[in-house]
């Protein structure tokens, strides 16, 4: 069969094929990842931040997103893991002075170098525009190429000296690899996490229970001085009666004392021959009787 104007046509015109796969242009989603926000899709603009798994985002745009989650259901897979602002953290960038921007493109006729990045690294100078790996510390936010990282090898923070860890180190728009690292990281990190506020918080039961146990029953110095602070009034009228009840027996035994000494009070003979110490009760052992019988002056 042919067409108007006697026009044979082609097999692959006729016969349908499978489908070619569409595939995306790495240059172009470089860009998208490295110079726009992955939750708002707008260019980053400082201050940017990053998230535990290694994505880009514009500090404004999370900061709405956890006022209102009503966009939850459309981005839910790219921000499920952002709970608090405490879960991202804010980059210290270092601006690329080759970077010109938008200054000489006011007619719209100038090539874009996708070569040239906003930000670099500040050991190397690697460009940050995707065809370099580039990693940030969790601890204080610097930003280095992982090239810096591996040549350079510290434990401390190249530009502000803040010691880290290997967990501390998050590849920046990773590969699903390392963004699979990442997420076993983060779990383990917020399941460490929540097993210390566990441990705090009977700690701190006990803390609180223990002062109010103390006030309950206090201890023996703790007593003594609670008493007296409390019963200040009770205890000065005890401490009167006592002292009047103790000059009252020392009286008493005084008198007692004095009615003791019968050898010395102006009695009769008589009378005084009536206690055992009087002169006439004191007998020698020959003139005392025996203990069996009816005497009872037994030395």
């Amino acid at each position: 069969m042919g067409c108007d104007g006697g026009t044979i046509p082609k097999r692959h015109e006729l016969v349908k094929g499978p489908k070619k796969v569409e595939k995306v242009d790495k240059d172009a989603e470089l860009v998208a990842q490295w110079n726009y926000c992955t939750l708002s899709q707008e260019i980053l603009r400082r201050p940017i931040v990053a998230c535990e798994l290694g994505r880009l985002y514009n500090k404004d745009a999370v900061i709405e997103f956890l006022l209102d989650k009503s966009s939850e259901k459309a981005l839910g897979k790219a921000t499920s893991h952002i709970k608090s602002i405490k879960n991202v953290t804010e980059l210290k960038l270092s601006d690329n002075p080759a970077w010109e921007g938008d200054k000489g493109n006011t007619k719209g006729d100038k090539h874009d170098d996708l070569q040239r990045a906003r930000f670099i690294c500040p050991v190397v100078g690697l460009e940050m525009n995707g065809r370099h790996r580039f990693c940030f510390l969790r601890c204080c936010g610097c930003v280095f190429s992982e090239r810096a990282l591996k040549e350079i090898k510290a434990e401390v923070c190249h530009t502000c000296g803040a010691a880290f860890q290997e967990d501390d180190v998050i590849v920046l728009n990773g590969t699903k690899e390392d963004v699979e690292m990442l997420k076993k990281r983060m779990e383990e990190r917020r399941l460490r996490v929540k097993l210390g506020k566990k441990m705090k918080k009977p700690k701190a039961a006990e803390s609180v229970s223990k002062p109010d146990a103390s006030e309950e029953s206090p201890g023996p110095s703790k007593s003594k001085t609670g008493k007296a602070e409390e019963t200040a009034p009770d205890s000065k009228e005890k401490k009167t009666s006592t002292a009047h009840k103790s000059a009252a027996t020392n009286g008493s035994s005084s008198g007692k004392a004095g009615k003791r000494s019968i050898a010395e009070s102006e009695e009769s003979e008589a009378y005084k021959s009536l206690f055992t110490t009087h002169s006439s009760a004191k007998r020698s052992k020959e003139e005392s009787a025996h203990w069996v019988t009816h005497t009872s002056y037994c030395f």
